[in-house]
């Protein structure tokens, strides 16, 4: 059965890789998996929600940064090393590798773990936003296997894994900000 969706995983991935390709999409694909560019706006909407969100946007601001953290650690750190999965540039014929292979396991992908996680997180927050939060989030999941880094299923582990555990942190993050908001009302009594 696991040879069986290895061969799935392959065929998707070949088709994500080979099939999908065109000059349009390997720069964008390139340019969005890249972390460095998303770094001055991820600051840019911490910094809004710290100082102009009130009390929420605080717990939000740092909630993201605590999430972001567990869930990179958690994906890498942990989930890489147990599964030790390898990644399909290093032992499949014929990827089409648009950025360096990676010196870490396959599975999950933590591009589509944390993206997932911050996206689902604010848009448990801040619904008006899911749509465009989960829109880049599946971007940057999809790039993985297009630029050859990673299978599909790694990706939607990724996905699947993130989500849960964004969402996970927001209803913690509500219930503690709920907490403490009715801790304050009841000692100004």
């Amino acid at each position: 059965m696991s040879e069986f969706l290895y061969s799935i995983d392959v065929k998707l991935f070949y088709f994500i890789n080979h099939s999908l390709a065109n000059p349009v999409f390997d720069k964008f694909f390139v340019f969005i998996t890249d972390v460095s560019h998303w770094y001055i706006a991820w600051l840019i909407l911490l910094g809004i929600l710290f100082f102009q969100g009130g009390k929420a946007g605080k717990f939000a601001a740092i909630g993201a940064l605590i999430l972001i953290a567990v869930s990179d650690q958690f994906s890498s750190s942990f989930l890489k090393n147990l599964i030790a999965r390898q990644r399909p540039c290093n032992v499949l014929d014929d990827v089409r590798l648009l950025v360096s292979c990676g010196g870490t396991y396959s599975m999950p992908s933590s591009h589509a773990l944390n993206n997932f996680a911050i996206a689902v997180f604010f848009s448990k927050l801040y619904p008006k936003y899911r749509n465009i939060l989960l829109s880049v989030a599946f971007l940057v999941a999809f790039s993985r296997p297009y630029i050859g880094v990673h299978y599909p299923s790694d990706m939607l582990a990724g996905m699947i894994l993130g989500s849960a555990l964004g969402y996970l942190f927001a209803l913690l993050l509500l219930k503690i900000e709920n907490y403490l908001l009715n801790s304050s009302h009841k000692s100004q009594k």
